[in-house]
């Protein structure tokens, strides 16, 4: 039977967008695991999201966020007591973006960090059922920084090895998340790089790929891991390294004449758009069909930086094939 699906794991959050110049600022939808389902349905994927969300009115967007996306929820969680975590985003006039912290929770505790193995395993014969029917997990390292989060997140990967599902994850490495933590640096990245090894595909920005391994050589980061993964680097506007199928090479980034209005979840709709290519088209061993789907990937990072925030800005399959039509693909 194939394999219809794929789910999505972590936190979905607010991103509190900030504008430099005024101090202005606007609420979105975010968190990259949140962004890259909703980025998914858009091109036509069928997914799932495995996440917890607060009590309160930003738990009730997102939710219905997802109905309207037709996004599976069976295994969203609401926290009681706990709110939507909201992420404070400083954007330029170029529309570059930096982190400084998060808003003070409403209530007691952020719900990302809440979700709960015990509940997971109390719907287990349910999550069989998903993944019997699941080709790809996606998911980040943020849901590490707290124990029970990751807790959970390490059952459910655990759980998904007797399925022969492929494991995707970004780094998306988010110092913020572990400020509260006990543990220095050190211990923080043993944790990261352990975790690492669940991966068959994987994506990094450069400065990740540094920090993480000393090197951007995709192929040299690739063997260095237990299941040898595909592995993907971005690099701002630089080129964009991949080994891919065991193909090493690399994408010119897409240059384009229109503003550049936010590159809030540029990263979460680049990988969409290559996890479409991968569950639409199985055939990757050719060195020109790789470079295509990166292509494809490219112009969905693209596209949602011409609006704001990370979700309502993705392109819908079409508008992707438009471009690349227009821009001589």
């Amino acid at each position: 039977m194939s394999k219809l699906q794929v789910i999505c794991i972590g936190e979905a959050l607010i991103d509190k967008i900030i504008n430099k110049l005024d101090s202005n600022f606007k609420n979105y939808l975010g968190g990259a695991p949140a962004n890259v389902v909703c980025a998914l349905r858009k091109l036509n994927v069928p997914s799932a999201f495995i996440g917890c969300l607060g009590d309160d009115d930003f738990g009730k967007e997102f939710i219905k966020l997802f109905q309207n996306l037709d996004i599976n929820i069976d295994f969203l969680q609401i926290a009681q007591q706990s709110s939507t975590r909201v992420v404070k985003v400083l954007r330029d006039e170029s529309g570059d973006r930096s982190f400084s912290g998060f808003e003070i929770p409403k209530l007691n505790s952020f719900a990302d960090e809440m979700l709960n193995k015990l509940l997971i395993i109390k719907n287990l014969e349910n999550l069989k059922k998903q993944f019997l029917n699941t080709k790809y997990i996606v998911t980040g390292t943020n849901l590490l920084a707290f124990s029970q989060s990751a807790e959970s997140l390490n059952f459910i990967l655990d759980f998904a090895k007797n399925f022969r599902i492929q494991i995707i994850i970004d780094v998306n490495w988010r110092d913020i998340f572990w400020d509260n933590s006990t543990l220095n640096n050190e211990k923080r990245f043993k944790i990261i790089k352990d975790f690492l090894h669940h991966a068959d595909i994987l994506k990094l920005a450069s400065e990740e790929a540094y920090l993480f391994f000393d090197t951007n050589d995709p192929s040299e980061i690739s063997r260095v891991l237990i299941k040898q993964p595909d592995v993907v680097i971005t690099n701002g506007a630089n080129p964009i390294s991949w080994f891919l199928n065991g193909i090493k090479g690399s994408n010119e980034v897409i240059k384009h004449r229109s503003k550049i209005i936010d590159t809030t979840g540029a990263g979460d709709a680049f990988l969409a758009g290559l996890i479409s290519r991968y569950y639409f088209d199985s055939d990757l061993a050719d060195q020109s069909k790789i470079k295509e789907n990166i292509k494809f990937a490219s112009v969905c990072g693209l596209l949602t930086c011409f609006g704001e925030g990370a979700i309502e800005p993705q392109p819908e399959d079409k508008l992707v094939y438009e471009f690349l039509e227009d821009f001589g693909s």
